[in-house]
């Protein structure tokens, strides 16, 4: 007579239908109630409250104030849309935003291009290289107000300024320049300004991409030939994409929102060149005292840095599903 392997389960003492039921996932399904829901919302009150005090509630307050035309502390009267209108007939709101393009394209592609190259040099030599890193690291630890008082000092139009005093003690005085007094290198000026402070972050998430790269493969390609430049063009730069990818998006949102080094090296000018979206809401808001005009410019930016992050964001997370 032969019996079934569920049969003989079954004489053991084990039922295959009841198999999953003393299994710790099933045990913590049972420990489960609703009334622990409740429990959870009360532990993350407090972050709850400062979100809505210090995030929700300014956001709110801006869109109202977005439709009233406000100046200074007059009485408020509805436009509607009025505010949005008159932005985009602003010819100094449109510059903004050709040179908030500028501003951004041009510092994340220097400061993100400097960092993933420096970190696929330094990769060559991990351990040789740890100084070198920490110093071009730590100037990203510098504020930017901080940053925007040392290029000053480099940038200043007369001898006294760091590069014009460089470029006359080698025979090349004619090249000396009001960098920042002229509209055609004052952006340029503040991009490499701002980029020589933001290459860091890049630099040392870049690097970390290249010492996650499995020595087998470096191996093999070894074996089969390959050598220091093709290694470094074929496998190492391929491979800390990951680095770059999350580069980009941390120092583009940087760069949105970049305002400090800006207002200390020019002040958004000459006549208004280097005035971003972020600093155009300031001018408007703080020295016009138009606040809802402000306000406005200010929603402006919030959908621009939401068109950035929010696709970036989305598609990180299907990554990692």
């Amino acid at each position: 007579m032969h019996t079934t392997n569920a049969e003989r389960d079954r004489i053991r003492g084990r039922d295959p239908d009841r198999e999953g039921e003393g299994s710790p996932l099933m045990a913590r399904s049972k420990r489960f109630h609703w009334p622990e829901i409740p429990a959870a919302y009360l532990l993350i009150a407090p972050v709850l409250i400062l979100f809505g005090f210090a995030v929700a509630f300014p956001l709110v307050d801006t869109i109202r104030l977005s439709f009233y035309d406000i100046k200074g502390l007059g009485a408020s009267h509805y436009v509607g849309f009025g505010n949005y209108v008159k932005l985009f007939d602003d010819s100094n709101f449109r510059q903004a935003l050709s040179t908030t393009l500028i501003w951004t394209v041009a510092t994340t592609a220097l400061s993100v291009g400097i960092g993933w190259v420096l970190a696929v040099l330094c990769s060559l030599a991990p351990r040789a290289t740890l100084v070198p890193r920490v110093m071009i690291f730590s100037a990203y630890g510098i504020s930017e107000a901080v940053t925007g008082f040392i290029w000053l000092g480099i940038f200043r139009p007369d001898s006294g300024g760091l590069l014009n005093a460089g470029l006359t003690a080698i025979g090349l005085g004619h090249l000396s320049h009001a960098w920042l007094g002229d509209s055609s290198t004052a952006i340029a000026a503040l991009v490499v300004a701002y980029s020589w402070a933001q290459a860091g972050l890049p630099l040392m998430l870049c690097f970390a991409a290249t010492q996650a790269i499995p020595s087998t493969i470096l191996e093999a390609a070894y074996i089969d030939g390959a050598r220091g430049v093709s290694i470094m063009r074929y496998i190492v730069m391929p491979l800390s994409l990951t680095g770059v990818r999350v580069s980009i998006f941390i120092n583009l949102l940087g760069s949105l929102r970049a305002f400090d080094t800006i207002y200390v090296m020019t002040n958004g000018g000459p006549v208004r060149s280097t005035e971003t979206l972020g600093f155009f809401m300031y001018r408007e808001s703080m020295t016009q005292f138009k606040l809802g005009y402000g306000a406005a410019a200010t929603l402006v930016l919030l959908v621009a840095v939401l068109v950035v992050s929010i696709p970036a964001i989305i598609r990180r997370t299907a990554e990692v599903r």
